[in-house]
């Protein structure tokens, strides 16, 4: 079950010492304030030091922060640092018992919802050692939502283990990083998410380097890139619109076309998703497809609706940040090329073009292109309308071919 942990070999021996700890002695208390586990010399002794109930996991996005959640849920909910086939299968359905996972498909994770799974966290595990919580995207709860999970990690019940995923401990308030040991994870190399694209999903080796590469080894994305012909070419058509920017006209109407293609790449991710729940549901409620939906069960089916509207939110705005990161992979490489820096290229199959663009700027036009990019993310982060922030962000990635880089 760790097999398709590409690249975490110290995070992976940090967890499974705790998994056998944890054979050994249920009910370990939490270190307060402990510091970061890391490096494989902080798993040498399966001691009951080495298990704690409250866990919160950090990486860069792509580095498979959810998937070491519930390979190590697995081994916590087995008894077993390899788990067991059984488990394993149920904890990858999400149906095992003794699971429970706090997600969001909106912007933030509601107070209500995690009210909800402290309540059954307090429950005893019904058929394996540990009931485990898992709380995906922890950076996404509010401060108010965060206190309602404070006492709750500092004094969990004996066999409740919770696990929490976030970018990184700064997303989360002081009071629970105090109360929980964190885990950092790798950024997983080129060549690592290449051979697991090769070995998991039987993709042809070339094809899997290059999408690791223009993913910058984020594995979701990568597998997206290696699987997916549409949203290769949307990829190719962001860069392309990038570089062809040539007046604050220009910039404007690439703006809308981003957005766009935003929008299309989200539409892909969600539709068949909407439509699976969307039948489903119907089927749960004994209804058939086309049929008319009574008075009584209509609300059901408006809460279903507008889950899946902010679940359309949110994939659009990941949609335009992922536009964002091909955008500073872009600027990345036309900077390097600028200052004839030894490094290889993320988009070195269109080598030529960011040459012309390298050519028609300075360095330091480059530099605020790329700082223009982090704070368009910020301000979309912040409710700014995202065309405007896009538009601000291309009038500084402005290009004119034959400009020389002295007088750009």
């Amino acid at each position: 079950m760790w097999s398709e942990l590409t690249g975490q070999d110290a995070a992976i021996a940090v967890f499974r010492a705790a998994a056998s700890a944890s054979m050994s002695r249920v009910g370990a208390i939490p270190e307060r304030g402990s510091a970061p586990v890391e490096g494989p010399e902080a798993a040498s002794a399966p001691d009951a030091r080495s298990m704690t109930h409250s866990w919160l996991i950090t990486g860069p996005p792509g580095s498979g922060r959810s998937n070491l959640a519930y390979a190590f849920a697995t081994a916590l909910i087995a008894g077993d640092p390899d788990g067991d086939e059984r488990t394993r299968i149920q904890v990858e359905a999400r149906s095992h018992p003794d699971l429970h996972v706090l997600t969001t498909e909106g912007v933030i994770i509601k107070v209500a919802d995690v009210r909800d799974i402290v309540k059954r966290s307090h429950y005893a595990p019904s058929v394996g050692r540990h009931r485990v919580i898992v709380v995906e995207d922890a950076d996404r709860m509010t401060e108010q939502t965060s206190n309602v999970l404070l006492k709750e990690l500092e004094e969990p019940p004996e066999r409740t283990v919770w696990i929490l995923c976030a970018p990184s401990e700064a997303d989360l308030i002081p009071t629970i990083r105090s109360r929980v040991r964190s885990v950092r994870l790798q950024v997983p190399s080129i060549a690592d998410v290449a051979e697991l694209l090769v070995r998991r999903d039987g993709v042809d080796p070339g094809l899997a380097e290059r999408a690791a590469r223009e993913a910058q080894s984020h594995i979701g994305m990568a597998h997206r890139l290696a699987t997916n012909e549409e949203a290769r070419s949307r990829r190719a058509e962001t860069l392309r619109l990038a570089l062809g920017v040539r007046s604050a006209a220009t910039a404007v109407m690439t703006a809308s076309r981003l957005l766009e293609i935003a929008g299309d790449d989200a539409k892909a991710i969600t539709e068949l998703r909407d439509q699976e729940e969307r039948e489903h549901a119907l089927r749960s409620l004994g209804l058939s497809p086309g049929q008319a939906i009574p008075p009584a069960l209509r609300s059901q089916i408006k809460a279903l609706e507008d889950d899946q509207k902010r679940r359309a939110t949110r994939s659009l705005r990941d949609g335009i940040d992922r536009i964002l990161v091909d955008l500073a992979s872009l600027y990345r490489d036309v900077l390097l090329l600028q200052l004839e820096a030894q490094v290889p290229l993320v988009n070195r199959e269109i080598e030529a073009e960011l040459r012309a663009a390298a050519a028609a700027a300075t360095p330091a036009r480059t530099l605020a292109t790329l700082d223009a990019i982090q704070l368009a993310r910020i301000r979309i982060e912040g409710n700014v309308a995202p065309a405007l922030a896009l538009e601000a962000m291309l009038v500084s990635a402005i290009r004119r071919p034959g400009t020389e880089r002295g007088a750009a």
